[in-house]
């Protein structure tokens, strides 16, 4: 069984590697995105105001004559120091801008197109590998595929065959020569990353293959299949008649109704069906406890949904929390910064052991060779 597993790990490791190398490096890069930006982008944030914010209506006023011809999508409200966040996004024509504007004035700090953004194109790499979506993204889930079985086989040849071999799996035999070092790297550093890399590996699996997601959520509801999601719709009747604008009117039901929300984010209405959605956030930088309450446009009822994306409350099933969970404990926000930097060590763990592995099999190749050479020359030397 070694044997097989060996073979497989070896040979689907040569085939993965390159892959899996590039999906641990950009999550590398993409763990403290939100860090670096607040740090390095100063347009983000504003001096605080003793005036109220300006309300999503004319946000949409004002951005819309910044950038013409584009469709608005959204306005992001957070704390008195920090911009207002304006999302411009559309698959047909594709384009995709963030505005940041002054909460208080209006005032347009920065407008970033995102399809230029290093960012946005690290996560197209970790998503895509920067290949067309239809061609990326199943070889990159198809490589994380595989390198959870690699977790496991590598497991299994780890383990040791005695007690007097087990103490030389722990630790690193840092006064042996090159090529030892790099042997106890693959496999000391590969068995301590495997509960973490599984974890991360697991939760790409369920963005990366619909096949998984709905597994997962059959095997943690009890055998209940998963709603996909879908756009509600606006089909009541016009009942609101005051001069307030209809989001306003919302936006202002939103905050008094949330008074802990770190965020507010109210999405437009794109079509005469479209409903207006309100997301609030008690915890910035994270998405799982998000509470989405869409709002028939005309008679400004509350429409259910059925998907993942709806209200979040104590009666959602623990399916559906995983589903909601699962981009965080990607991530590591789930647990905030000290989360964060263990996916970051971990991720940076899984970018070696593609190296590692490759280095050791090289020696040996190299070795295997030298073997059959000095066992040609002998056996010449017998013949004379």
């Amino acid at each position: 069984m070694k044997k097989v597993l060996h073979f497989l790990h070896l040979w689907l490791g040569i085939g993965s590697g390159i892959i899996v190398f590039i999906l641990a490096v950009t999550g590398c890069i993409y763990a403290f995105q939100l860090e670096i930006q607040n740090a390095t982008q100063s347009f983000r944030f504003v001096e605080p105001q003793k005036k109220p914010f300006l309300p999503p209506s004319e946000f949409k006023l004002i951005a819309e004559k910044a950038l013409p011809n584009k469709k608005i999508h959204s306005v992001q409200y957070a704390d008195n120091k920090t911009a207002a966040v304006i999302t411009f996004f559309s698959f047909d024509p594709e384009y995709y801008y963030l505005m940041f504007a002054n909460p208080y004035t209006g005032e347009i700090l920065e407008t970033r197109n995102m399809d230029t953004d290093f960012f946005r194109f690290i996560l197209m790499g970790h998503y895509y590998l920067w290949l067309p979506p239809t061609i990326g993204q199943p070889i990159a889930a198809s490589a994380t595929l595989i390198f959870v079985f690699m977790l496991l086989s590598g497991l299994v040849l780890w383990w040791p065959k005695n007690k007097a071999a087990l103490k030389q799996r722990f630790k690193v035999k840092w006064d042996a020569q090159w090529r030892r070092k790099n042997y106890d790297l693959h496999n000391v550093l590969g068995f301590y990353s495997i509960p973490i890399a599984l974890i991360i590996a697991c939760t790409g699996l369920i963005m990366g293959f619909q096949w998984f997601s709905k597994s997962v959520y059959w095997a943690t509801s009890g055998g209940q299949t998963m709603t996909q999601f879908y756009e509600p719709e606006s089909t009541g009747k016009p009942v609101y008649d005051k001069k307030t604008p209809v989001i306003d009117f919302l936006w202002k039901k939103t905050i008094a109704e949330n008074p802990d929300a770190q965020t507010i984010e109210m999405h437009y209405p794109e079509t005469s069906k479209s409903t207006i959605a309100a997301v609030t956030n008690p915890i910035a930088g994270t998405f799982y406890k998000s509470d989405y309450i869409y709002y028939d446009q005309y008679s400004l009822k509350q429409i259910p949904v059925t998907h993942n994306f709806g209200r979040y409350d104590d009666k959602l099933t623990l399916a559906n929390k995983i589903m909601r969970m699962n981009y965080d404990i990607h991530i590591g926000a789930i647990v905030g910064l000290p989360g964060k930097i263990l996916a970051f060590i971990i991720s940076a763990i899984t970018a070696s052991l593609p190296v590692t592995g490759f280095i050791i099999w090289w020696g040996r190749r190299k070795k295997s060779k030298k073997t059959k050479v000095r066992m040609g020359v002998q056996k010449e030397l017998v013949k004379g």
